[in-house]
C-alpha cells in the first residue's frame, strides 16, 4: 500500500483526467476494436493471435479474481482514496487486474508483431500507462498488476508461435481447447460451491464472461474453418477504403450487439442470450463483413 499512497499524493485534476482516460484503453471495447482493425485490414492471423490472448487471459483473470477473492485497495485499507469518478467501473475483486492483462495482451500483441517502429513504441507506451494508471487511480495494488503483467506476457510468449508459426495444424486445436476451457470455467461458476460471502457482482460478472467467451469462441471456430476453405478473404485496401472497411464493420458488429440484445434475451434467457448473440457478433465480424472486403480493394485503383 505504500506505493498506492505515494501515487495518492501526486494527483492533479490534469493528471487525473489523462489517466483515466489511457485506463480505458485496457477496457473489453478496445480490446475489440484493435483486434477487429488488425483482422480485418493488416493481417487476420495476427487479429487470431490478439484475440486468443485476449480469450484465454480473461478466463484465467476471471478465475482467479473468484478463486482468490482479494477486495479492492479501499477495502483493504479505509484511510486509502480512489478518484471517485473509477469507483463505478471498479467493483468486484482486484486480484489480477484486468485491464493490466488485457492492454499488455492487445498492445504488447502489437509491439510484438508490428514491423513500424513508430507502431512498437506507440504500443509499447501504452501497454506500459495501461497498468499504472490502475495504480495511479487508485483501483488496484501492485500485485494484482505485476501478476496481471505477467500471465499477459506469458500468452503472448507461448501463443504467438500457435497462431503466427504452423497454424494450420495448431490453430483449430487451439480454438478447440479454448472453447473447453470457456465450458469449463462456465462448470466452476455454475456448480463451485462458493463461500456465503462471495461478491455477487463478480459472481455474475464470471456468469456473463463465461457465457460471452463461449459463443464468442464457438463462432470464432466456425470463422476460421470456413475461411481456411471457402472464404480466404484479403485485408489490402487503400487507406481510405480501409477507414470505410472499419467503420461499416464496427457499425455491423454495433447493430448486432446492441439491436439483438433485448429479442435474444427474450427468446434464450440474458446469459444464454448473451452467448448467442457475441456468437453472431463473430460470425457477422468474420464471415459476412470480409465478403465485401473484395469490394473494397478494388476502391481507388484505376480501370485498365
Amino acid at each position: 500500500m505504500e506505493f498506492l499512497y505515494f501515487l495518492e499524493k501526486l494527483r492533479m485534476p490534469g493528471l487525473n483526467e489523462f489517466m483515466l482516460l489511457i485506463t480505458q484503453l485496457g477496457e473489453e471495447t478496445a480490446f475489440l476494436v484493435v483486434a477487429l482493425i488488425l483482422f480485418w485490414c493488416v493481417d487476420k492471423y495476427k487479429g487470431y493471435y490478439i484475440l486468443s490472448v485476449g480469450f484465454i487471459g480473461t478466463l484465467a483473470n476471471q478465475f482467479m479474481k473468484l478463486w482468490f477473492r482479494i477486495p479492492r485497495p479501499w477495502v483493504l485499507d479505509e484511510n486509502f482514496t480512489i478518484l471517485e469518478q473509477a469507483r463505478e467501473a471498479a467493483s468486484g475483486y482486484s486480484f489480477p487486474s484486468g485491464h493490466t492483462q488485457s492492454s499488455i495482451g492487445t498492445f504488447g500483441g502489437i509491439a510484438m508483431t508490428a514491423k513500424n517502429r513508430w507502431v512498437r513504441i506507440a504500443a509499447i507506451v501504452i501497454a506500459v500507462l495501461v497498468p499504472f494508471s490502475r495504480m495511479y487511480i487508485g483501483v488496484h495494488t501492485p500485485l494484482d498488476v505485476l501478476v496481471a503483467v505477467a500471465m499477459a506476457v506469458v500468452l503472448l510468449l507461448v501463443l504467438k508461435p500457435l497462431v503466427l508459426g504452423n497454424r494450420e495444424k495448431t490453430m483449430p486445436w487451439l480454438l478447440g481447447v479454448m472453447t473447453v476451457m470457456a465450458v469449463a470455467f462456465l462448470c466452476f461458476v455454475s456448480f463451485w460451491n462458493f463461500p456465503a460471502d462471495i461478491d455477487e457482482h463478480n459472481l455474475q460478472s464470471g456468469f456473463k464472461n463465461a457465457y460471452t467467451l463461449l459463443g464468442a469462441l464457438l463462432g470464432l471456430l466456425v470463422v476460421y474453418i470456413v475461411d481456411e476453405k471457402w472464404l480466404n478473404f484479403q485485408t489490402e485496401a487503400v487507406w481510405w477504403a480501409q477507414i470505410l472497411k472499419v467503420a461499416g464493420g464496427l457499425a455491423a458488429v454495433l447493430v448486432v450487439k446492441s439491436g439483438l440484445k433485448t429479442p435474444l434475451n427474450a427468446l434464450f434467457g440474458e446469459y444464454p442470450g448473451r452467448a448467442v448473440r457475441y456468437g453472431l457478433i463473430v460470425l457477422v465480424a468474420g464471415i459476412l463483413w470480409p465478403l465485401t472486403f473484395r469490394w473494397f480493394s478494388g476502391l481507388g485503383k484505376k480501370k485498365e
